[in-house]
């Protein structure tokens, strides 16, 4: 009987035959998921007190992976909660009107590409007032110390104006991650023992501001993720960890408003301390001073969780407004207790753009 020879192919081409296909199979399953990715959140500028009429800038924040963004303005509650969408309010800035008094103001900022969409929520303004004396807020409420369990949190009132006297009440509010929800933690006073209900939650006060002719209130930007005893929740390093021979790094210095255009409003600085090999470091030293001298030079204070520390300086008379100038500061991270010239300090010269409104 006759029968048909086989073709017998060399194992190298086989081999290829075999790659070819895997080839062609996983271009046609498609790609995995990579959406837009968050890596500092946005955040809203504007030049205090804010009002009717105050014009807001929307910051995007930090992405990677994004290749577009869109817009959306909220009309939130004095807890920046409870927000509704504001009509026709899709760029990156906003003009304060009538129907927001008694409101705050935040931005949701979506990031797309190709494999899907994140929005991120900006932090909410400041309430804007609505009668002419209430407490008007001058520079936010502001919360220092490390977000682990079983530290204390302290927080100031910020600045206010209004007429006098005015009254304060602290609340500490334990919020979830995105900012969205943040119930009170039944804690009132100007300090917060962090607890073990708080991890993997933010931290932040709500202080009202009351006189004789109403109440306001004011929201601080809440603390990093909050870690158990132990750290390691948050991804951060303790200042004391680090050995001889590594360095703290000034990371980022972000101020608002920016640029800078009155001698009267305090400016929000923003700055983060990493190590060498890019970590956040808690409990940090930060100074910071304007060169030469032209504002108020805060008071050192040390990192929280994920590295940050806010401070707000004010203008002095001689700080300078002009078109195309900038105000330089020198910026520091150190150790407390480490010498002067040694340890392992780490610092920065950064600067503030100035405009004739």
């Amino acid at each position: 009987m006759h029968r048909t020879p086989r073709l017998i192919l060399p194992l190298s081409l086989v081999l290829l035959g075999v790659l070819l296909s895997l080839v062609v199979t996983s271009g046609a399953t498609g790609r995995s998921e990579a959406a837009p990715t968050n890596t500092k959140e946005p955040s809203i500028s504007y030049v205090y007190p804010i009002q009717v009429g105050t014009d807001l800038t929307g910051n995007r924040g930090s992405w990677k992976g994004a290749d577009r963004f869109t817009y959306q303005w909220l009309r939130c509650n004095d807890n920046g909660e409870s927000c509704n969408k504001i009509t026709n309010a899709t760029g990156t800035t906003y003009t304060v009107v009538d129907a927001d008094q008694k409101h705050t103001i935040r931005l949701d900022v979506t990031a797309a590409n190709a494999d899907g969409k994140t929005t991120v929520r900006a932090n909410a303004t400041a309430v804007v007032p609505a009668k002419e004396g209430a407490p008007t807020e001058l520079s936010p409420p502001k919360v220092s110390g490390q977000a682990v369990v079983g530290q204390t949190l302290t927080a100031t009132s910020g600045t206010w104006k209004g007429n006098q006297p005015i009254s304060y009440t602290f609340k500490w509010q334990s919020c979830n991650v995105g900012i969205t929800s943040c119930p009170a933690t039944g804690a009132s006073g100007t300090s917060y023992t962090v607890r073990s209900a708080d991890v993997g939650k933010r931290v932040r006060v709500k202080v009202l501001a009351k006189n004789s002719v109403g109440q306001t209130a004011g929201l601080s930007d809440p603390t990093g993720v909050v870690e158990s005893s132990g750290g390691g929740t948050g991804g951060s390093v303790d200042v004391n960890s680090l050995q001889a021979g590594q360095r703290l790094v000034v990371e980022s210095v972000h101020f608002s408003p920016n640029p800078v255009t009155s001698r009267n409003s305090p400016i929000q600085v923003r700055i983060n301390i990493v190590d060498d090999k890019g970590k956040p470091v808690r409990g940090a030293l930060v100074s910071m001073v304007s060169t030469p001298v032209v504002t108020s030079s805060p008071t050192p204070a040390k990192t929280d969780s994920t590295g940050l520390v806010i401070y707000t300086i004010q203008p002095e008379s001689d700080f300078p407004i002009r078109n195309g100038y900038s105000v330089q500061f020198y910026v520091k991270g150190y150790r407390e207790g480490d010498p002067t010239l040694a340890g392992i300090s780490g610092g920065r010269l950064v600067q503030v753009a100035t405009r004739v409104p």
